[in-house]
């Protein structure tokens, strides 16, 4: 008889896309017959609290991640923050020894939380960023995350190992000291092949990330819609308190949906409108989706996928200083993100499997066919 694991699944509390892109994960850990124990912190853990409300949770310490009005100032932020960020790794770390001897963890499922590895059990990252872009201090922030990422057993990335990929060079980096484990692209949505579908909403935004850049474009874009010809349907994003819905015209707002939700909506929308988010982007490229990005000012990860992408005609953007919604119009031009590739990947299941089938004091990485 099989013996269920305890495994730990800890995404960052940064926006919402580390811990929406766990979700697939999760239910892969709960299919396989063991148990998943969440530990995130704010919004994330509020979120993944609403998905899975019968699941244990734990409260990790806060990067304490903000952003700044101007994106300009993004870098210099994260600088003057960095030995906030440090600390909360240092005390995350720390606090994985207890962890694993109070809930009699088997493995830890990190997403981007730098610090929570530990030699007694199997550990993986996951990231999309073996670049890290931050302008003119690129290879720094590279090296800074790669220093960390060689610390855990494994790296899972969320993406395809050949050129046509979904996050460019972000992922692409020839270390041989990082053992990679291509998942192919993560997302908790499934296609509707369903005939009878039909689109009711022309228009679908979809806010995420952190404040107060999340607020600042709610507003913006609560005014633009309001001279689109068409049906909006308006997610805010924000996960805080109860779901409300509020009818307006031809505006329909939601705070936020949950999975089961977003799924109907993504379903019956036409166009989505949102940050360039890597895990939006995931999806979008999942369900096929037409789209239009805005990113997250100052935010060069995200910057560099909607250029990306729209330089290869497959999805437009705009800065956000700079948008319109006239520029919608722009769309019907590109080929829309269903276009990138088809991906055939092992399981995460078999990966799950794999990764934690020999768990033992001294667990080292397993060689297989999944490595790189």
């Amino acid at each position: 008889m099989q013996i269920s694991k305890n495994i730990l699944v800890a995404p960052l509390n940064w926006g919402l896309g580390h811990a929406t892109r766990c979700i697939p994960i999760i239910n892969a850990i709960l299919a396989n017959g063991d148990n998943p124990i969440i530990a995130s912190d704010g919004m994330a853990l509020e979120l993944l609290k609403k998905e899975f409300p019968r699941l244990e949770f734990i409260e990790l310490p806060s990067y304490e991640i903000s952003y700044p009005e101007k994106g300009q100032f993004l870098k210099l932020k994260l600088l003057k923050d960095s030995p906030k960020i440090w600390a909360a790794i240092r005390r995350e770390h720390l606090m994985l020894s207890e962890l694993i001897a109070r809930y009699h963890l088997d493995g830890v499922i990190s997403d981007n939380r730098l610090g929570l590895y530990n030699k007694m059990i199997p550990s993986v990252i996951i990231t999309h960023q073996l670049q890290v872009l931050s302008g003119t201090t690129t290879w720094l922030s590279t090296q800074l995350h790669l220093h960390y990422i060689k610390k855990f057993d494994y790296c899972w990335i969320p993406d395809v190992d050949h050129v046509q990929n979904l996050s460019g060079l972000l992922s692409q980096h020839h270390d041989d000291d990082i053992f990679k484990v291509y998942l192919g692209p993560l997302s908790r949505f499934k296609i509707n092949t369903s005939s009878q579908i039909k689109f009711k909403y022309d228009l679908m935004v979809l806010l995420s990330g952190p404040e107060p850049q999340r607020s600042i474009l709610e507003r913006k874009l609560l005014k633009e819609v309001k001279e689109f010809n068409g049906e909006v349907l308006f997610i805010a994003g924000n996960v805080r308190g109860k779901q409300q819905m509020e009818k307006k015209g031809d505006i329909t707002y939601y705070n936020y949906l949950s999975t089961e939700g977003l799924q109907k909506a993504f379903d019956r929308s036409d166009i989505i409108l949102s940050r360039s988010g890597y895990t939006t982007i995931m999806d979008l490229h999942k369900l096929g989706k037409r789209a239009f990005f805005i990113p997250t000012p100052g935010q060069f990860e995200q910057e560099y996928l909607a250029q990306s992408l729209d330089d290869q005609g497959i999805v437009p953007f705009a800065t956000q200083d700079n948008f319109e919604i006239k520029m919608l119009e722009r769309v019907d031009s590109y080929k829309g993100l269903k276009s990138v590739y088809s991906s055939t990947t092992t399981s995460i299941s078999d990966i799950l499997s794999e990764t934690f089938s020999n768990v033992n004091e001294n667990s080292d990485p397993i060689p297989g066919s999944l490595s790189t």
